[in-house]
């Protein structure tokens, strides 16, 4: 498995595996793709076959061109004030982390949208994931280049260390812009529903189309991707807290603090030196471009670690913190110590 280093030569050489129908992973602005040729129902197959990933989990299909969505959805299907939605969307927020749910037209197989009659679409801003997608088949499905339910990967190491010889191709386009996944958004009803926060935050999309709700239990079944409640894990056991006073002191543990005036907060209020193995900082300033922007990289470092547990802590809600807590919060899933989003989850 060649880990390229993406230029024009490269990029060509990835397009040509997905013409064949083998598998590339790929920098976007997001997390790194694991892409394969949209139209291509064997080449679908392998990517649910690496991953590991549940069939029911429908794929998000990456375009590199406005004209080629009429391929991918079925506009007729839309009424008047869902099309101008559309319109305003893809006119101000594509390229970019947002993917649209759509009604889907037949020519995209059941096996990328898990048989629902919806399909996710992306314009992502990387170019690189733009020119390789334009020098294939124009749609390239891709979920992110990680074993299934794990961290999502911001580096091409990532997706080297995580998969190994089960994809051909890795294009190594540097660290990922924004870090998290895409916002997806589905306009195919009436309500605009936000089912996974991301890289667009809510308060952004309402700007152009107005009030949008959140829909992200997945109560009626999984509707687009990241919607499990088990999900972007690392592979130490990890906590999430409300508060910083509540995050524990142990030696064999390791601290993910937001930002420096929470780290500073909790070593004052211990008067001490931290017996916790090592600490970490999303953004020393508080900044959430830049918590997002680490958020994954971090994870993974202090995956590396061999430390017992990780204790993290929430972001501040709203903007980008609402996509960081969604993935804090399914990272822990069962270890969620905050009656504020939700009150100790179990098991189902």
């Amino acid at each position: 498995m060649p880990l390229l280093k993406a230029n024009d030569e490269s990029v060509r050489q990835a397009a040509a595996v997905l013409a064949r129908g083998g598998l590339v992973a790929f920098p976007t602005e997001t997390v790194y793709g694991l892409g394969a040729d949209a139209y291509n129902p064997a080449a679908l197959a392998k990517i649910f076959e690496v991953k590991k990933r549940p069939c029911f989990d429908p794929l998000i299909v990456h375009i590199a061109a406005l004209e080629t969505l009429e391929k991918i959805a079925d506009f007729s299907l839309l009424n008047t004030t869902a099309r101008k939605r559309l319109f305003e969307l893809a006119e101000n927020l594509w390229p970019g982390p947002l993917t649209i749910i759509l009604p889907k037209q037949k020519t995209i197989p059941d096996l990328a949208t898990s048989g629902l009659p919806t399909v996710a679409v992306r314009l992502p801003e990387n170019k690189t994931a733009r020119q390789l997608i334009s020098l294939s088949s124009g749609a390239v499905a891709a979920p992110s280049a990680n074993p299934f339910g794990f961290l999502s990967p911001t580096r091409a190491e990532h997706v080297q260390d995580m998969l190994g010889e089960k994809i051909e191709i890795i294009l190594d386009g540097g660290p990922s812009q924004v870090g998290v996944e895409s916002t997806v958004l589905d306009i195919s009803g009436d309500q605009p529903r936000i089912l996974r926060p991301g890289g667009v935050p809510k308060e952004t999309i309402e700007t152009f189309i107005g009030a949008t709700a959140f829909d992200l239990t997945a109560a009626s079944g999984i509707t687009a991707p990241g919607q499990l409640k088990s999900h972007y894990a690392p592979r130490t056991p990890f906590s999430v807290y409300d508060k910083v006073s509540d995050m524990p002191n142990e030696s064999d543990s390791a601290l993910l603090f937001f930002d420096g005036a929470s780290r500073d907060e909790w070593l004052s209020e211990r008067n001490t030196t931290p017996l916790a193995a090592i600490t970490a900082v999303l953004s020393e300033t508080g900044n959430l471009l830049e918590a997002a922007a680490n958020l994954f990289q971090t994870l993974h470092d202090l995956d590396k670690k061999g430390v017992r547990r990780i204790h993290g802590q929430f972001a501040p809600e709203g903007g980008l913190g609402v996509a960081i807590n969604d993935r804090l919060r399914r990272a822990a899933y069962i270890d969620v110590i905050s009656p504020k989003y939700f009150p100790r989850l179990k098991p189902e």
